[in-house]
């Protein structure tokens, strides 16, 4: 569903992504694991629209969205939920829903049922339904995470890419956005996954890969990488 094929990407003059590919079947969970500065957002920014590739390509249901700018990808069905969250703070929890599906709105994707699709999140998120009228900027940081995802499905995307879902969340929230992430894959919702924690996106997730300065380094079944010796010392400490 999701192909990306020896991309390049970086800042300026500064490569970060080193000719890397992997690809997101449809319905499965992947995962990019790796330490700060590896490349993972950098990944997730050039798929999404936000960094142009320098070079490579990236397919999203067979069709070419590499250097397109990132409407045009989300119209193409390809939803992102960054790092940092970045809801709008001085909007209404249901009008950030709302901006979601925007191009559901405008004839730019499939229209189908957003006021059905609204309910939905209302129901995976119950904080988000009670809080529907507050604004986004007043909620708790988990709360913002957990907006940030639900404006992400509102398009009915074919592929969720997910950034740091957890950073910065007191550990009962991390096991509540992952319990979450767990119901979307039981719900054969398509989804990149970036993640620092990662034995916990290991957990989840089909498939993974390592990225280790802009290269990935290691991949395979998530089972098989969380029981890699390698992978365990730098990435899952001694407990795991």
């Amino acid at each position: 569903m999701l192909q990306i094929q020896n991309l390049h990407a970086g800042y300026g003059k500064v490569e970060v992504l080193h000719d890397i590919s992997f690809s997101v079947p449809k319905g499965q969970v992947v995962s990019l694991i790796g330490s700060n500065g590896a490349g993972k957002t950098t990944t997730m920014r050039a798929i999404s629209g936000m960094l142009k590739p320098s070079s490579g390509c990236i397919t999203l249901n067979g069709r070419a969205i590499a250097g397109l700018p990132s409407n045009r990808i989300a119209q193409a069905g390809l939803a992102h939920s960054p790092e940092g969250r970045r809801v709008f703070s001085t909007l209404s929890v249901t009008d950030n829903l709302l901006l979601g599906a925007f191009p559901r709105l405008t004839f730019g994707r499939e229209k189908g049922d957003v006021t059905g699709d609204l309910a939905r999140v209302f129901e995976l998120f119950p904080r988000l339904k009670e809080r529907e009228h507050q604004l986004a900027g007043t909620l708790s940081g988990g709360e913002q995470q957990m907006l940030a995802m639900g404006r992400a499905l509102m398009l009915n995307p074919d592929v969720l890419l997910l950034d740091e879902p957890s950073m910065g969340l007191a550990p009962l929230l991390v096991k509540e956005v992952f319990r979450i992430i767990g119901e979307l894959k039981k719900r054969g919702i398509t989804m990149l996954l970036v993640e620092q924690f990662a034995a916990a996106a290991l957990e989840v997730a089909d498939y993974a890969y390592v990225l280790e300065n802009g290269r990935i380094s290691v991949h395979g079944p998530a089972e098989q990488l969380r029981n890699d010796p390698a992978v365990k010392a730098a990435y899952l400490g001694a407990a795991h």
